[in-house]
């Protein structure tokens, strides 16, 4: 009982070869989770402690109500991705509301995924087949690659409604990309790539960062000033960056009366008389900051295009100008952003900049039931997308070493890291692949090492962290990019074709369903979730039948798929292979009536029920009915073969009675015996 409720338990008395195993574990995985979960939370469209956070208590909470011994959670790719794209649509990122919406989302999927666990509902994870996970993961893991191309190129990325289009217009900005951010990004995938060669036992993901962190520090790779309007003497540059101004300045307006507006709705709940004239301003409010962020969004990319040169006039002032020729190793400086009026300025690269240190305090969600039931849906996908990571992920760690899984029991534990780390600032989590795989491939014994590597966040949070400042954002974004991209894998999707076209046809529309509806990426599941059931019931109402001949040997076979006579003019045998049920009821009735029909002179017709799994109260009805109808037309219906379940369900509906216990054998052998004696000719040889 008490190992059930607190499965951790089990651990214990940890041996002292086991705590020296998990320790080693816990401190590799520590060093891959603090760069990873930066780089995740960027993905995340959060600031980079927001990664640390839902790397501390979430990692400790699922290990020790976890199933899995090996399985990390913490941020992940696909769900951070998921996540910026579910919220971007209600906040702007970076912002506290972007904030705020995130951590109510990982409470929701947390909630979502626990009672999942407590319900025993872990079945429902088989709704997405292998193909849709196939077809969804090649998708995402394309997706969240590209998606950080922008970053790799240091140019602004326009969020509209459709990824595929904002991805042309990053590409389209390649004559201004930032060069120096190039190359941080291509050397730190050279690295990554050449270390997993050549030194796969040392922390590549933490080299990386340190090495990077370096070099920016010591070459001044980010480089910003802050200028008035009026040194931008390019009247064309300050027109399109006064005009993004204002629509900064009027957003924020915006956002401020919605937050007021929102308290007085909240109060007007409790009225019985309500002024909808509030709700109308709500919905105008919440158009008119749509139409500014869409604005933003596009004169973004206009102003990045000004490239400004600093010029010193005679009075000692500068000013940005632009049309200026200058040396390729000569920064130019673009507009990032503002500050209280003034423009901000870039001219070098981007990097992660003050990092709070300090533990994550205790922060309620805010809850708002309009929002809550618009993200309820994608928080559903990401609850059951993570689930299917999670246990993919357990079992096959677990294959390796013959470990017990309670797939519910990892929900419950999915479920609580995300709930208790809500309350801590914490994002959704789920499953690690690559961390998990560290952690078994250097020997881990427990989950108490996943513990370990909680404290060695705690201890990066509370004192390294002010030296985390010049970390560039294109080594992130590399080891982004390294960690997806090694998730491609198109030849499973081939497999799947080549066993069966259907599933290669499911896994095709689901991946390119999820590249064009992207952002959403959770529509491409539904998509393949949803002709998955289809093309099933399809099957289901119109399973394979087939008149049976008879070999040169006495071996019953398909007539038409073998190409064999029929075994006789007077008696026809049927296979039937599936269930009887409601749903292929009438396609039954159908495919004896063609069988009947090619054989004018039959006087039986046997049914080989030994693929009927079952029987439900319409196919027992259309086997009624068959059977008056085809005794009146001088036809006798037979079964044999079949199941105790199935014979069972004719007994107690009175249909033995109906067709004849003499008409219902216990094998195809001994009906084809019978009907040979009863039927065929002196000529025709009896079945083996």
């Amino acid at each position: 009982m008490l190992t059930s409720l607190f499965p951790f338990l089990r651990w214990f008395p940890l041996q002292k070869d086991t705590l020296r195993a998990d320790l080693i574990a816990g401190v590799t995985v520590a060093m891959i989770l603090v760069p990873q979960s930066m780089a995740y939370a960027a993905l995340a469209g959060l600031p980079v402690v927001y990664g640390l956070y839902a790397s501390f208590l979430p990692v400790i909470v699922a290990s020790m109500w976890g199933a899995s011994r090996f399985l990390h959670t913490g941020p992940v790719a696909m769900l951070s991705l998921m996540s910026a794209a579910a919220i971007e649509p209600l906040a702007s990122r970076g912002s506290e509301e972007f904030i705020q919406l995130s951590l109510l989302l990982a409470l929701m999927v947390g909630v979502l995924r626990l009672a999942l666990g407590l319900f025993r509902m872990g079945v429902l994870i088989n709704l997405a087949s292998h193909p849709v996970i196939l077809g969804f993961t090649n998708a995402a893991a394309l997706i969240i690659g590209s998606s950080l191309v922008n970053t790799f190129i240091n140019v602004p990325m326009p969020r509209s409604d459709t990824f595929l289009i904002d991805l042309f217009q990053v590409v389209q900005q390649l004559p201004v990309a930032h060069w120096e951010t190039l190359l941080y990004g291509l050397a730190t995938l050279a690295a990554l790539s050449w270390l997993r060669k050549h030194f796969p036992k040392l922390p590549n993901v933490l080299i990386v960062v340190l090495l990077g962190t370096m070099v920016s520090a010591a070459t001044g790779f980010e480089k910003t000033t802050v200028v008035a309007p009026e040194q931008i003497e390019s009247v064309e540059a300050r027109t399109v960056f006064d005009r993004m101004l204002a629509h900064e300045t009027s957003l924020k307006h915006v956002k401020d009366t919605q937050k007021a507006l929102s308290e007085k709705l909240k109060a007007q709940s409790k009225l019985i008389r309500q002024d909808y004239s509030l709700k109308a301003e709500s919905m105008r409010l919440k158009g008119e900051e749509e139409s500014l962020k869409h604005s933003l969004y596009s004169e973004r990319v206009e102003a990045f295009q000004f490239a400004l040169t600093p010029v010193k006039q005679a009075n000692g002032q500068v000013v940005y100008q632009t049309g200026i020729d200058t040396a390729w190793y000569e920064p130019v400086w673009r507009l990032s952003g503002f500050d209280e009026g003034k423009f901000k300025l870039s001219g070098g690269g981007k990097v992660v900049g003050n990092i709070p240190s300090g533990v994550p305090g205790f922060l309620m969600p805010t809850f708002d039931l309009g929002v809550m039931s618009g993200l309820f849906s994608i928080a559903f996908i990401m609850a059951m997308i993570g689930f299917m990571e999670a246990t993919s992920i357990s079992r096959a760690l677990a294959a390796k070493t013959r470990e017990k899984l309670d797939p519910n029991q990892e929900l419950i534990g999915q479920g609580l890291a995300n709930i208790v780390g809500s309350f801590f600032q914490s994002y959704v989590v789920s499953g690690s692949f690559s961390r998990s795989a560290v952690a078994a491939r250097v020997g881990a014994r427990s989950g108490f090492y996943a513990i370990i590597s909680a404290l060695g966040v705690l201890l990066v949070m509370l004192f390294f962290t002010q030296y985390l400042y010049h970390l560039p954002q294109p080594v992130l974004a590399a080891i982004v990019m390294s960690a997806v991209f090694s998730l491609l894998d198109f030849k499973s999707m081939l497999h799947a074709w080549n066993v069966r076209q259907a599933d290669g046809i499911i896994g095709l529309v689901t991946f390119f369903t999820t590249l064009i509806m992207a952002p959403q990426l959770a529509d491409g599941v539904l998509v393949g979730v949803a002709l998955t059931i289809l093309l099933f019931l399809a099957g289901t109402m119109s399973p394979r039948s087939e008149v049976m001949g008879r070999t040169s040997d006495g071996v019953l076979a398909g007539a038409a798929t073998h190409d064999l006579a029929p075994i006789s003019e007077n008696y026809v045998v049927l296979r039937f292979d599936a269930s009887l049920v409601f749903i292929n009821a009438a396609y039954f009735e159908q495919a004896v009536l063609k069988a009947l029909s090619q054989f004018p002179q039959a006087q039986a017709l046997l049914v080989l029920g030994n693929s009927i799994n079952r029987i439900d109260a319409t196919g027992e009805e259309k086997l009624r009915a068959l059977t008056r109808d085809l005794k009146a037309a001088g036809v006798t219906l037979m079964l044999a073969g079949l199941k105790k379940p199935v014979r069972e369900a004719i007994d107690r509906a009175g249909l033995d009675a109906v067709i004849g216990v003499e008409n219902i054998f216990i094998s195809k052998g001994v009906a084809i015996r019978t009907l040979d004696a009863r039927y065929a000719s002196a000529e025709e040889k009896p079945a083996v």
